[in-house]
């Protein structure tokens, strides 16, 4: 891509007005690197959804995520995936000499711009280091800036340098054709939305714990913190009234109150075992505690009922829905989910998750949704909602495996 005038005349802008400093937040992991820009801060969720789905479809890839601001940043801090191959970073200023330092250390190998507002120095000097960029998820708003209304040659040379262009609406294509763009080129796709991924499950332990189970009605509370205990294995004792077979699986959001927990329970008059002794439920366990992480695949399909904790007291703000919707769990939560507030939004609306507030309302819950028909029904709402954020998020990994592989092999052929 050649630099236009425009190019020239924002560059020596920039260089007089934006900070010629850049300290990145990490080094750059060895292997392939997908760097997401998420220039809208507010769909956040969405772009961590879809690092987390990159990074499950290929093998030991990595991917920094860029926020447009500090405070974006600070907020996908709280949000992130406690996951080694996902990096956050702010995104540098204009200032060559900092997008210089930028794309020294991180180095992509390809680039998925969110929504829009171009960083013209940054997306010019990107495709200069031959690193494939694609739009995604393009929206009127992120093109309706003052420099799209004035230089619109800028935005439009900008734009032909990227491999594929995807927008969410009609409107937001013809914005793109109007910068001068080919029709042709314009893809129109989804909304970018979270679709949630279903966590592993060793199907020999589910086909094994079924059979243990022999139709015993399920249902399990994770993340729970010490403060929603009581709550919970009261609400326990409610449901319990109306199916006597009923059996609950604990989960604590730290490992460290599990024996507390468990030592809780007994006092409580439940008969408990503990999943992490290698105990199966017998016909007489009421409460069954479980502390790996690892295992919530498993519950999450056992259970078609998934309180999820961190949620019933303010300063935790909630688990992520997805992972029981995706696995067909009807999802009941409390009041503060400020964390996951979308996802929420999303899946109440659909009528697949329902707001509990106390002990009361938790135990009425549980009771009511225990029933197949009522289960299966907020179940089939929840799949709903994770297909339709699935679209773009499937298309965008499909080019992302062919854009590297590509890239794997013009490398080895010129080795």
């Amino acid at each position: 891509m050649g630099r236009s005038f425009g190019m020239a005349a924002y560059r020596a802008l920039s260089r007089r007005s934006a900070s010629r400093s850049f300290t990145p937040s990490g080094t750059r992991p060895v292997g392939e690197l997908v760097w997401l820009h998420a220039a809208e801060a507010s769909n956040l969720l969405a772009i961590q959804d879809l690092a987390q789905r990159l990074c499950s479809a290929r093998d030991d890839l990595h991917v920094l995520i860029t926020l447009p601001d500090r405070n974006s940043l600070d907020v996908a801090r709280m949000t992130s995936p406690k996951e080694d191959t996902i990096h956050l970073d702010e995104i540098p200023s204009e200032h060559p000499a900092a997008v210089d330092s930028f794309l020294r250390n991180w180095a992509p190998d390809m680039c998925i711009w969110a929504w829009g507002r171009l960083r013209p120095t940054l997306v010019h000097e990107t495709h200069q280091k031959d690193c494939p960029m694609s739009l995604i998820d393009a929206d009127t708003g992120g093109f309706d800036g003052r420099r799209d209304r004035w230089l619109p040659d800028l935005s439009r040379d900008l734009l032909s340098g990227f491999v594929a262009l995807m927008a969410r609406s009609a409107a937001a294509a013809q914005r793109l054709e109007n910068l001068g763009l080919p029709r042709g080129n314009i893809e129109v796709t989804p909304p970018l939305q979270a679709g949630g991924q279903a966590l592993p499950c060793d199907d020999a332990d589910l086909t094994e714990m079924t059979s243990r189970l022999g139709g015993r009605p399920v249902w399990l509370a994770t993340g729970v913190q010490e403060e929603e205990t009581d709550t919970i294995l009261k609400a326990h004792r409610h449901a319990l009234r109306y199916s006597h077979r009923l059996l609950l699986i604990l989960h604590p959001a730290h490992p460290r109150s599990f024996h507390p927990f468990a030592e809780e329970a007994v006092g409580l008059g439940f008969r408990v075992g503990e999943w992490s002794a290698m105990e199966e439920p017998s016909e007489n366990t009421q409460v069954m505690m479980a502390e790996d992480d690892s295992d919530l695949g498993l519950f999450y399909r056992l259970a078609p009922v998934s309180f999820l904790g961190s949620s019933l007291s303010p300063g935790h703000g909630g688990c992520n829905p997805f992972e029981a919707a995706a696995l067909g769990s009807a999802v009941l939560y409390g009041p503060n989910v400020r964390r996951y507030l979308p996802f929420y939004s999303r899946l109440a609306n659909a009528g697949a998750a329902r707001i509990v507030k106390d002990t009361q309302s938790l135990g009425t819950a549980v009771t009511r949704l225990i029933a197949p028909d009522q289960a299966a029904a907020m179940a089939h709402a929840g799949w709903d909602v994770i297909s339709h954020g699935a679209e773009l998020t499937d298309r965008v990994i499909d080019l992302v495996q062919t854009t590297l592989d590509d890239r794997l092999e013009r490398r080895h052929a010129n080795a």
